[in-house]
């Protein structure tokens, strides 16, 4: 299929930094210097688990059983181990979980609704399946309105300012710093914030995904959250890129990610 350069929608910035993070999730590197793709690239469970989310939305589907059905049918990328417990479950129930799970699989929602209160409705509705601690309802939250309010025309500025008042998150530190101190975390609170500053901090969508991954810890994750910010409020995209990016993807996936480019 094709839609190669004219896809735009957050879902897809938030793929494209999960699979260029995905060989730099236990290969941390401190630095915006490296190659985005190489023949270890691939998607992991953050994208697995984003088109879900957005398979949800189209077609009107259960986020519990949907998530399921895409897990199994997806298996061995990477996913967390109460998570990969939960998708064979025959009643499964939600587990407290504050993970950044929540948040990475959220793109979606943002780009969805018309509202900025319907957008963090989504968001809660896609995290309780799994994520139903407040630390993971928030970071989906978090991530959701930082890019409904990107799309929606808000400026950098305002953008911090409601995160940092809504949820009490601290975008106030700069990546230089955090880089020299940060180590891997899973949680919603230790890396969602971090995505955010990235995204602030960049000068286009490419150097976003950079910044995010020069951090270090969970590579894949905190450049998936910052790309879906980042698509959104740039609006642009290296072909390059996105044509790299569009023939790794399962043609189920590209029909998803196209299907919610035109919404």
């Amino acid at each position: 299929m094709e839609y190669k350069t004219n896809i735009l929608t957050p879902l897809f910035g938030a793929v494209i930094g999960d699979v260029i993070g995905s060989v730099f999730e236990w290969n941390n590197v401190k630095s915006t210097e490296f190659d985005l793709f190489c023949d270890k690239t691939d998607f992991t469970d953050d994208t697995v688990m984003s088109i879900a989310v957005a398979d949800c939305l189209l077609n009107g589907k259960d986020y519990t059983k949907t998530y399921q059905e895409y897990g199994r049918k997806y298996p061995y990328r990477g996913y967390g181990g109460y998570f990969n417990q939960w998708i064979n479950l025959e009643e499964p129930k939600p587990y407290n979980s504050w993970g950044n799970g929540s948040a990475m699989r959220v793109s979606a929602c943002g780009c969805y609704h018309d509202t900025l209160e319907e957008t963090l409705a989504e968001a809660n509705k896609s995290a309780m399946p799994t994520h139903n601690h407040p630390e993971g309802i928030k970071g989906a939250q978090a991530t959701a309105a930082a890019i409904f309010l990107a799309r929606t025309g808000s400026s950098k500025e305002d953008i911090k300012d409601y995160i940092q008042d809504k949820f009490r998150y601290n975008l106030e530190r700069k990546i230089n710093d955090i880089r020299e101190v940060y180590v891997f975390d899973e949680s919603c609170q230790g890396t969602v914030p971090e995505a955010i500053i990235a995204f602030l901090e960049s000068t286009d969508f490419e150097n976003a995904i950079r910044l995010a991954i020069s951090i270090g810890g969970d590579s894949d994750t905190i450049a998936c959250i910052t790309g879906g910010i980042a698509l959104a409020y740039y609006k642009e995209l290296p072909s390059e890129i996105c044509n790299k990016l569009w023939d790794i993807l399962p043609e189920e996936f590209k029909e998803i990610i196209a299907k919610f480019n035109f919404l």
